[in-house]
């Protein structure tokens, strides 16, 4: 990715998603009226953000938010804080997000934003600035009943509490609602941290029943990444008695086949060292460990990394993408031409919307659950989803991905032509 995509068509990611949602578009026969209105996003707001240093200096930065369909109910979606954030990945996220919502049956709509910077390189005072002032600019974009922000890459509850501050301090009244992934004491939810590699792992559970198996010691994982999803991907699968077998971060990896120690590879991150300082089994590289020998591969790191140069290298039988477009089209041909199960990135991390649907409902209602209940439903609504998408995918004889794109498309294409258009 790169700061050289000044408009979305100029964004490969966004290419791609749109190339994915034409075609299946043309297996469904989609209204061309609707193709025409879904390719392009509802609204694309562009935010100057002068932010006063602690130096004195005042640093310009540049933020996001991009709305793309909410024929289904408001816009929801995450906030990103990276330095290659672009008004095009930004588009082609959120028309995930509006894909996403509608496969696992959610009544929200997609959006994504974020601000084009280094969250690390700020003081805590810095990024609060920053947060805040992002936020005024959105406050007559987003609330409750408009567009929820969440956490993304780069950013965390702390970044959400100060966003809902700062709404609030507008409204006059605390407004919870407006975000979700805040801290429990101001409304947030049990399990949001947990849900997005939580349920990557509960369609990981379903993916090998298709195939007549269980999770169970002899199932190896490899993780790439171990951030919040990668991390909960790993504590789920050593839950539920799995082994993972390879680990890494962006400094580097380890894979040993007798196994990782989660506890080890958390005092390792915590600690800010290479995964390669495990002080066992091998040192790999973030590429090299998508090639180890597996049951199941989680790319939970970023945009692109299976690809045509080593799709045909990777030892798996399931995919499961924690993040948000690992794979390229080029990458998804060869995997499926090889019959590796691939579980697309709109169902295999949908957790994560959908348990800061939950904490958006449990604010509106002023009610909330405890953490078991949240887990509950959260496999509850993965497992029919994931059931529904492999039904699909076996009448139309398609791939997973094109499978759950279809009923995501199809279901906010009823809606559209339900509702009509206005004026």
């Amino acid at each position: 990715m790169s700061n050289a995509c000044h408009t979305i068509w100029d964004c490969p990611i966004y290419r791609s998603v749109q190339a994915r949602f034409l075609e299946a578009s043309k297996r469904i026969g989609l209204d061309p009226n609707v193709v025409n209105r879904l390719q392009m996003p509802d609204r694309s707001v562009i935010i100057t953000i002068p932010v006063r240093m602690d130096s004195g200096e005042v640093r310009i930065y540049t933020g996001y938010r991009v709305q793309h369909n909410d024929v289904l109910g408001p816009f929801k979606g995450g906030m990103r804080y990276h330095p290659e954030v672009t008004v095009g990945e930004t588009a082609a996220l959120a028309m995930l997000m509006t894909w996403k919502s509608a496969l696992v049956g959610l009544p929200l709509g997609g959006a994504k934003g974020g601000i084009a910077c280094d969250p690390h390189a700020f003081s805590r005072s810095e990024l609060q600035r920053l947060t805040r002032r992002f936020t005024s600019e959105l406050v007559n974009v987003i609330g409750p009943e408009r567009d929820i922000p969440a956490p993304d890459m780069g950013t965390d509850e702390q970044v959400m509490a100060w966003m809902m501050d700062t709404y609030s301090q507008q409204k006059g009244y605390a407004v919870p609602g407006v975000v979700t992934g805040k801290p429990l004491v101001i409304g947030g939810s049990h399990g949001r941290r947990e849900a997005t590699g939580r349920g990557v792992v509960y369609a990981i559970v379903k993916a090998l029943e298709t195939m007549d198996l269980t999770i169970g010691p002899d199932t190896t994982v490899a993780i790439q990444g171990f951030g919040n999803v990668g991390a909960n991907v790993a504590a789920t699968v050593e839950e539920l008695g799995g082994r993972v077998v390879a680990a890494s971060t962006s400094q580097g990896g380890v894979y040993s086949p007798a196994g990782l120690k989660l506890s080890e590879l958390e005092r390792c991150y915590r600690e800010g060292r290479s995964f390669e300082d495990y002080g066992e089994g091998d040192a790999v590289s973030n590429e090299e460990l998508l090639e180890v020998p597996c049951d199941v591969l989680v790319p939970a790191a970023v945009a692109g990394t299976i690809h045509k140069g080593n799709a045909d290298r990777i030892q798996c039988r399931i995919v499961a993408e924690g993040a948000n477009g690992p794979t390229t089209i080029e990458g998804d041909r060869i995997l499926n031409d090889r019959g590796v199960v691939l579980i697309p990135d709109i169902l295999a991390n949908s957790g994560g919307v959908i348990v800061s649907y939950f904490e958006w409902i449990q604010d509106l209602q002023n009610f909330f659950w405890d953490m078991d209940e949240i887990f509950m439903q959260l496999k509850r609504i993965i497992t029919r989803a994931f059931d529904e998408v492999y039904r699909v995918s076996q009448e139309e004889k398609v791939s997973m991905r094109t499978a759950a794109l279809i009923k995501g498309v199809r279901k906010v294409s009823e809606a559209m032509l339900a509702r009509g258009l206005y004026p």
